[in-house]
């Protein structure tokens, strides 16, 4: 609980949290009322302006405390991450530990950079200087899914945070039981510097929580989930116009051309595909191989999907493939399968739910002669099913993995380097990589966001701390002169002057600009002549 706040009992009934591999009851977190989120948005904005008001070089000794102590107890936050989302350690600590590590790293080394001032030219205002600032919102909203339970709420919170706001996280319902824990992990870094836990706060419940935290009265929305439920964020938010920046999810392509280097593309698509047992929005959900190299890069990956094993990754010796974290997602996995296979896919591994284990798992898959027919090429996976497409040639690949309503990411395997920067460009997503998978997202200086069905917006880089700012303006003189231009009262020569001023400014070349200032010399030595006059006559 945050630091400082009395719990208060909802009348709702509990969310009850179990473990996905094993089914083990956890223990039960709160769902949120209204009464209760709009309290934690109020203490959030109360104490941000303490926040908002330190330096730079405060906050990164707060983060630097953050990263020493997840570095040394990131074996406790793996753990917990497997038990809430019943996920492998190895995919706990390379997707829920080494990202936020990354984060804090980059942010801490660039954050003030990246959020300093930012001069611009005054253009013909020589006599004025121009500056952008990045200014922190005040109180920002992060809606997190269920698939990185440590990840979701640091990542987005990091930049946040940094940029002087206050945070408050809305936690899945799927993976809350682990939330309290790691919101003690920041309540404990902020109590060590003398700040207010309250900076940073955590809400619990069903939709209807985030929905309260949507309309609480926050300054922006960063939400990560499907694009139904992003439609409703942003139509929620936009009862108050307050900005969202949605990341709704992938179904990425990987490109495997004639030319690539088949064991460099194998160990991507495994990779690729099997990662958190395929619970990522930059899962490589659909793998385009040449006629080529078709059979061949099949035939490795039936005995490679073939070999993973599949288990509760906290009682056995070595997992491959836990669980899947939310139960209806074992429906959703098993519909796309199914109808593939009737229309006419193979499944030369797997392919059902996993019939000897108990928990919530779905068999590593290998699909072939799977084609843009069946639902599986359209609507997202989010689980352990690789999907292998024959293509014939470059233009049929770009030209299929573009047939998609999600453009997130995308990897392109080639020896010749001009062949994937070619294919890189006519990719419809926010990244591509070259000759490997999901770097881009590692490369925290890179934006990370996706075009069409994935969302808008962007995080991780300066376009991700900036995201977390309001952009103003700001105009000084840089020499004064007293005075400013003014045209009231409207003069008789007012509407000439500025005719001639915009030919002295904007006319092509040097003889141009030159007849403009004569002209705009005479025009002002007639005003002279005139205003002279007019003061003579007025001392009779």
């Amino acid at each position: 609980m945050p630091e400082g706040s009395a719990r208060t009992t909802s009348k709702l009934p509990p969310i009850e949290c179990h473990d996905p591999a094993t089914l083990e009851r956890l223990g039960e977190v709160e769902v949120m009322d209204r009464e209760r989120v709009e309290a934690i948005i109020a203490r959030a904005r109360a104490v941000q302006p303490q926040w908002a008001a330190t330096s730079f070089a405060k906050r990164r000794e707060v983060f630097r405390d953050l990263l020493a102590w997840i570095v040394e107890h990131q074996a406790d936050i793996c753990h917990l991450a497997a038990r809430d989302s019943g996920k492998t350690l190895i995919d706990a600590a390379m997707g829920e530990v080494f990202p936020v590590c990354e984060k804090l790293r980059y942010t801490i080394a660039n954050g003030e950079r990246d959020l300093s001032p930012d001069p611009r030219s005054p253009g013909f205002l020589l006599h004025k200087r121009g500056r952008v600032e990045y200014l922190p919102f005040g109180v920002v909203a992060v809606i997190a899914p269920w698939n990185f339970p440590f990840h979701n709420i640091f990542c987005p919170l990091i930049p946040a945070l940094f940029a002087g706001n206050a945070v408050v996280v809305k936690v899945s319902e799927w993976t809350s039981w682990s939330a309290g824990d790691y919101l003690e992990i920041v309540h404990r870094i902020l109590r060590k510097h003398g700040l207010p836990a309250d900076l940073v706060q955590v809400v619990t419940g069903w939709g209807e929580s985030g929905a309260h935290l949507v309309r609480g009265g926050v300054d922006k929305v960063f939400f990560t989930g499907s694009p139904g439920n992003g439609r409703k964020v942003m139509a929620t938010a936009s009862d108050d116009l307050t900005p969202v920046v949605l990341e709704l999810g992938g179904k990425d392509p990987l490109i495997v051309c004639d030319d690539a280097n088949l064991e460099q593309a194998a160990d991507a698509a495994m990779l690729g595909v099997f990662t958190a047992c395929g619970q990522m929005c930059v899962g490589a959900e659909r793998i385009y191989v040449f006629d080529e190299v078709h059979d061949q890069f099949v035939e490795t990956m039936r005995a490679r999907v073939a070999a993973l094993r599949q288990g509760p990754p906290l009682t056995h010796a070595i997992v491959d493939c836990g669980a899947t974290t939310m139960p209806a997602q074992l429906e959703i996995i098993s519909a796309l399968v199914d109808d593939a296979l009737e229309r006419g896919a193979t499944a030369l591994v797997g392919g059902r739910r996993n019939p000897a284990l108990a928990g919530q798992y779905f068999e590593p898959t290998l699909l072939v002669g799977v084609d843009h027919t069946m639902r599986i090429t359209q609507e997202e996976v989010f689980g352990p099913v690789m999907v292998v497409i024959r293509v014939r040639d470059e233009a049929e690949a770009v030209r299929l993995a573009n047939d998609c309503p999600y453009g997130l990411g995308s990897s392109v395997f080639t020896c010749d380097r001009a062949r994937g920067q070619r294919i890189a460009r006519q990719l419809r997503t926010g990244m591509t990589v070259v000759n490997d998978y999901g770097v881009a997202y590692m490369m925290q200086a890179l934006p990370f966001g996706g075009v069409g069905n994935s969302g808008f917006g962007r995080i991780n880089g300066p376009e991700g701390l900036r995201a977390c700012c309001y952009t103003k303006a700001i105009v000084e003189d840089r020499v004064p002169l007293g005075r400013s231009v003014s045209f009231h009262p409207v003069r008789p020569y007012s509407y000439e002057l500025v005719q001639t001023a915009v030919r002295v400014i904007y006319s092509r070349g040097l003889r141009a600009k030159g007849r403009a200032l004569l002209d705009a010399a005479r025009m002002l030595a007639s005003m002279n002549s005139e205003s002279s006059d007019s003061d003579e006559s007025k001392k009779f």
